[in-house]
């Protein structure tokens, strides 16, 4: 660069430099348009060496930006995963947060119970008290000393078979029982309520009724033969009551086992002379003949609490399997009783250990197998049902953090692979896993189908995501959804046929990307159409000629050579040989995405393109006055009637299994008139 040139260089990069007082200086200091041209083509020339000098250094970095937008690409993957652990530890943290703040509230409610024990008993004692007098027959109910009010509200009940709501009802829980009231219509002075049913706590069981819109907040009471159901005002309501109802149920349960223990070693031995207490004192001499003495039944509990400890779950079932073999033919004694309470409460911890095992909090890694030595532990302490549900939930948890931990590609097509590969993959594994656990569970299967299909939503929503959201062309999202299809058929060869579930996912999608590009297809087709001068293809190179002719070939058109002509000629139109190139992969593409329910969405999409080629040529066939252009245009019009129509019809007939009648009646419908060059009519 020239002396000259370096100084406008270093004029322009300066960082005071004025454009509009460097023009003013400029335009004084010229003699006249002479100079400002010379000038203007000096910063013409420092532009384009520029230019140049930028184009260079693109081509030498060029291996730097990919591998820079790689890195970009990976960061960005990086930080959603972190995104969704900081989410996830931000929930933990509330969690804990709220524990630590229930177990303070439980804490100062016990010492506040503590330091005023008897107030509170006889305070709720008067609030019963008062309560009762407004339930119409509940007069006898406070009769029984130490009765007290624990909880209280309004419930609505519902009919078991039909759903319907029957009546408002008051419920009363107390210490021991619970007291079911009916709203009066008339009411009584004080009296609101009028007697309707009391329970013992211990008659009768508490049942979660899953939330069912419009049924929603409800809960069963199980009473053997019968059942009732309430729905609450609210799930906050209701999450109180079930809470509330299982901590008085466990309460008295307590309370009556410490009563019993008390009362036992005080009792006196009765001595009858009655000769008809002998019937009574049978069963208390038939339990002394049960034999507890063996080492290993008094070191049981013992025994159970160091199996736990160690993790020794196999160790701590087969005591227990081995002590309900010895006592299964044995009577039911105190002392036996006294026992199976101190193993029940074991049997809590082993099971509340084998249950944190199965949590997705544990670490995922191992894949199916990793579940099975607590899973058949379950089993074998008659909790298959617990067991199931686990082991489903810990393989969805899995399942949805290998997909989140997948790394998104910049190629869609190799994104779905590894998708695939990773989830059918875990499917398989899953099922293969779960048939095995729970051979002899067959009832659990059904869970395990509800299972595969929730999971099949969860793939489905990434793979729409990737392939439908990110606008990726109908080849790719074809391509794509074939990938998917492939791996699904493989789920048959353990009896697991998914295919049904994720094709009525997925056609949402699919019909609406079918008709996007059938939309670009008809639009591309009309802007052709505007610029149609009708005229003949010169291809220019015999090359281009022969690529034209694979490619119609390709496409099905075996008679396209009867339309090429001399040297590099093709006797069709431009926008004729364009539109059947686009229909054809249309057709191709929407045969490869094809499942029943999309047979209408393609057969209209096929329909709507070809009419609008036809009625084109229709158009142009009565406006046109020139007989030579005619006479071409006639011979496009037959190409595509005789040619193009009868290749889609065959095509979609193999691709589909059956005829498409409307796509002949289409071609019935627009037969072109063998008609001469004066003639204005042209299609039929």
């Amino acid at each position: 660069m020239s002396e000259t040139g370096n100084r406008l260089r270093k004029l322009l990069e300066s960082p005071n430099f004025d454009p509009q007082n460097y023009v003013k200086l400029l335009s004084q200091q010229s003699d006249g348009d002479r100079d400002l041209q010379e000038h203007r083509q000096k910063i013409q020339n420092l532009a384009d060496e520029t230019a140049q000098n930028l184009k260079k250094n693109v081509y030498k970095n060029y291996r730097q930006f990919i591998e820079t937008a790689k890195e970009i690409s990976y960061l960005e993957s990086e930080m959603y995963q972190l995104s969704h652990i900081l989410t996830e530890q931000k929930s933990i943290m509330e969690s804990i947060t709220q524990a630590l703040l229930s177990a303070d509230k439980d804490e100062t409610s016990k010492e506040m119970q503590a330091a005023f024990p008897k107030d509170t008993e006889e305070l709720k004692q008067r609030t019963l008290t008062s309560l009762l007098e407004k339930v119409e027959g509940g007069k006898n109910i406070m009769d029984t000393p130490g009765r007290h009010l624990v909880y209280n509200g309004d419930l609505v009940e519902f009919d078991v078979d039909n759903m319907s709501p029957i009546q408002k009802v008051h419920a009363f829980l107390m210490n021991d029982c619970l007291l079911i009231a009916t709203w009066l219509p008339n009411r009584r002075g004080t009296v609101k309520y009028k007697y309707n049913a009391l329970y013992d706590l211990e008659s009768f069981a508490v049942v979660n009724v899953k939330d069912n819109p419009p049924m929603k907040d409800m809960f069963k009471i199980l009473m053997f033969p019968e059942s009732r159901i309430f729905q609450a005002e609210n799930s906050k309501i209701k999450k109180e009551w079930l809470e509330i109802l299982e901590e008085t149920k466990k309460n008295k349960v307590t309370k009556d086992r410490h009563k019993t223990e008390e009362e036992a070693p005080t009792s006196p031995v009765r001595v009858s002379t009655n000769p008809f207490d002998q019937e009574d004192d049978e069963p208390a001499a038939a339990g002394e003949s049960v034999n507890l003495s063996p080492e290993w039944i008094q070191e049981l509990p013992e025994d159970l609490d160091v199996c736990i400890a160690q993790r020794d779950f196999e160790g701590a079932v087969d005591l227990l399997d081995k002590l309900n073999e010895y006592l299964k033919d044995q009577p039911v004694t105190q002392r036996v009783k006294e026992l199976r309470l101190k193993v029940d409460e074991r049997v809590r911890q082993l099971t509340e250990v084998l249950v944190f095992e199965l949590s997705p909090d544990r670490s995922l890694r191992g894949g199916p197998k990793a579940t099975r030595r607590a899973v058949s532990q379950l089993i074998r302490l008659g909790q298959s049902t617990k067991a199931c549900e686990l082991f489903l939930k810990n393989r969805a948890a899995a399942v949805q953090t290998a997909i989140r931990q997948l790394r998104i590609e910049g190629a869609t097509l190799l994104y779905i692979h590894k998708l695939c590969n990773i989830f059918f993959t875990s499917l398989l594994e899953t099922a293969k896993e779960f048939e095995m656990d729970f051979a002899g569970n067959t009832g659990c299967y059904s869970a395990f189908v509800v299972w595969s299909k929730s999971a099949m939503r969860m793939f489905v929503d990434a793979f729409s995501k990737q392939v439908f959201d990110s606008k990726e062309s109908l080849s790719t999202a074809a391509e794509c959804v074939k990938v998917a299809k492939e791996h699904c058929q493989q789920l048959t060869d353990i009896g697991l046929d998914l295919t049904f579930t994720l094709q009525s996912l997925l056609v949402k999608d699919i019909k609406a990307s079918l008709q996007s590009y059938n939309d670009i297809i008809i639009e591309a087709t009309k802007h052709r159409n505007s610029e149609e001068m009708w005229r003949r293809m010169n291809l220019m190179t015999p090359e281009a000629l022969a690529k034209l002719k694979d490619e119609m070939r390709s496409c099905g058109v075996g008679s396209f050579e009867q339309y090429t002509g001399d040297d590099c000629w093709v006797n069709l139109s431009y926008t004729i040989v364009a539109f059947t190139k686009q229909m054809m992969s249309f057709l191709e593409e929407g045969l490869k995405l094809y499942f029943p329910e999309l047979h209408m969405v393609l057969l209209e999409g096929l329909r709507e393109i070809i009419l609008v080629a036809v009625q084109h040529v229709d158009y142009s066939l009565r406006c046109e006055q020139d007989p030579e252009k005619k006479v071409f245009i006639m011979q496009n019009a037959s190409f595509l009637h005789d040619t193009v129509l009868p290749v889609v019809e065959r095509r979609f007939e193999e691709g589909v299994g059956k005829p498409a009648k409307q796509l002949q009646d289409l071609r019935k419908s627009t037969r072109p008139v063998r008609i001469n060059p004066e003639s204005t009519t042209s299609m039929v």
